[in-house]
C-alpha cells in the first residue's frame, strides 16, 4: 500500500488450517524502492521475509517455512516473488491471485487457473488476499496520519524533527499535546513557553 509512492508498506498475514493467525502478522516498510513500483516492493518484502527464514530467526513468524505463499497480483507479481525466493535460496511454493477475474497463476504455466466461484479453495484464497489488503491499508493510513501530524508540529516555531518526535512519543497524540498545560509540555526536553503558545494556536487551526 502507498500513496503516490510515499509511505510504502507491505503486509504479511498468516493462515493456519484455514484460519487467521493474527499473532504472526507483520508489516514491512519498503526501504529500497523509489516511487510506486509494486513489483520491486513485492520482491523486497518477500526477500526480507525469506532471508530471515534462512538465518533461523528467533521470531517464529519468520522461522517457519510456509507450505504456500500467496501473493496479490498477476504474472508480474508472481515473477517478482519467485525472483525473491531464488535470491534467498529458499525452495517454496508460490502462487498469485489476480483480483479482476480471481485468476490463479502458478510457476511454469502461461495460462491462469480459474477456480469455481463457489469453491472452498477460491474462498480461502480471496479471504487471505483481502485480509492482507486490510492489514496493509490500515498500517499505511497510520503512517500517513503520523506524517501529517509531524508536519503540523514542525510548523510550530522552534519545533524540528527531534522535538516533534519527542512530543509525540511523550504525549502519544496531537489531542494530548493540545490539552497539555505548560508544566506538562516542559517535561519534554527543549519545550519552552513560546513553543507552548505555538502548540495552542497552530494545533487548533
Amino acid at each position: 500500500s502507498n500513496t503516490g509512492g510515499s509511505n510504502k508498506v507491505a503486509s504479511m498475514v498468516v493462515f493456519m488450517d484455514g484460519e487467521k493467525e493474527n499473532k504472526h502478522y507483520r508489516h514491512f516498510k519498503i526501504k529500497t524502492v523509489t516511487g510506486a513500483n509494486d513489483f520491486a516492493s513485492m520482491e523486497e518484502a518477500l526477500q526480507r521475509r525469506l532471508s530471515r527464514l534462512e538465518r533461523k530467526d528467533k521470531d517464529i513468524s519468520f522461522s517457519q517455512k510456509p507450505d504456500l505463499i500467496v501473493v496479490d497480483g498477476g504474472k508480474g507479481q508472481l515473477s517478482s516473488a519467485i525472483k525473491a525466493a531464488e535470491k534467498s535460496g529458499v525452495d517454496v511454493e508460490i502462487i498469485s491471485l489476480a483480483k479482476r477475474e480471481e485468476e490463479v497463476f502458478v510457476k511454469g504455466k502461461k495460462e491462469s487457473i480459474v477456480l469455481e466461484k463457489d469453491s472452498l479453495a477460491l474462498r480461502l484464497l480471496t479471504r487471505i488476499r483481502d485480509e492482507a489488503h486490510r492489514f496493509a491499508i490500515t498500517h499505511h493510513r497510520k503512517l500517513r496520519l503520523k506524517q501529517q501530524t509531524m508536519s503540523n508540529l514542525k510548523n510550530i516555531e522552534g519545533v524540528g524533527e527531534q522535538k516533534a518526535r519527542a512530543l509525540l512519543t511523550h504525549f502519544k497524540s496531537v489531542d494530548n499535546i493540545k490539552k497539555a498545560h505548560l508544566d506538562k509540555l516542559q517535561e519534554v526536553k527543549g519545550i519552552t513557553a513560546k513553543i507552548y503558545a505555538g502548540c495552542r494556536s497552530i494545533l487548533t487551526l
